[in-house]
């Protein structure tokens, strides 16, 4: 009877001095304000093409005074071959359109100036620019025909390269830094300082040899290595 009791006792201590356990709530979950969809400043196209040469302002006046037709003969230059090799690069980068293989020639410090026409636009062409104009569409302004006298507006890859495949295909003759030419109604000159070779074309006997062409390639070293640093092309005008 005596532990009967003392159990009786010990089970009211325990009920009545363990905490009751508080039961548990719901905490409530944070609510959060949806963010507004993304927006985006579209990118405005590009309405010129990044690889565009820069333009001469003004087309050089008709009859401007042309520099020397020659420079003093670099026994050393003349003979290099290393600078023959840049005009067969010239060559196999028009037939095959490689820019590539055309920007690895270019002057890497003053670009590649182009003049289609004596009289015309320079058009300067950097390394980089070089690489794409066989695939860029930029309408250049080359400046007036001699003939026509109207502006030629066109691409690289339309307006210089057709004729200088022209002439390549032909049978022509390299000249050291002598302005060689055909019959001309024009002193045709030199406007640079550095050396040059010159392809030219004499022309046929079909017609007259007016058909004959020089392209005008001035090739001087960087760093002791020739790249070409201008272009130039001359032929018959009436």
């Amino acid at each position: 009877m005596k532990i009967k009791l003392t159990a009786l006792i010990c089970f009211a201590l325990l009920n009545g001095c363990l905490p009751v356990p508080t039961p548990l709530t719901a905490t409530a979950v944070p609510s959060f304000t949806p963010l507004p969809p993304a927006t985006f400043t579209p990118i405005p196209p590009i309405t010129t093409d990044p690889f565009i040469a820069t333009e001469s302002p003004t087309p050089l006046p008709i009859g401007f005074t042309p520099g020397a037709t020659s420079t003093p003969v670099n026994s050393a230059y003349c003979t290099d071959t290393q600078v023959t090799a840049v005009i067969d690069s010239l060559k196999t980068s028009m037939l095959t359109e490689n820019g590539t293989l055309l920007s690895s020639r270019v002057n890497p410090n003053t670009g590649m100036d182009v003049r289609f026409f004596r009289t015309g636009n320079v058009l300067t062409y950097s390394q980089l620019q070089a690489k794409y104009l066989f695939i860029t569409t930029y309408q250049a302004d080359w400046g007036a025909h001699p003939a026509s006298g109207e502006n030629v507006i066109g691409a690289f890859h339309e307006v210089v390269v057709p004729e200088l495949v022209k002439v390549f295909k032909q049978p022509y003759v390299l000249y050291c830094n002598e302005l060689k030419h055909g019959g001309a109604t024009y002193q045709p000159g030199w406007d640079y300082d550095g050396n040059f070779y010159v392809v030219y074309f004499p022309g046929t006997k079909e017609f007259g040899n007016l058909d004959w062409h020089s392209w005008v390639i001035g090739i001087d070293y960087v760093n002791g290595k020739p790249y070409i640093y201008a272009m130039t092309q001359f032929f018959w005008e009436p």
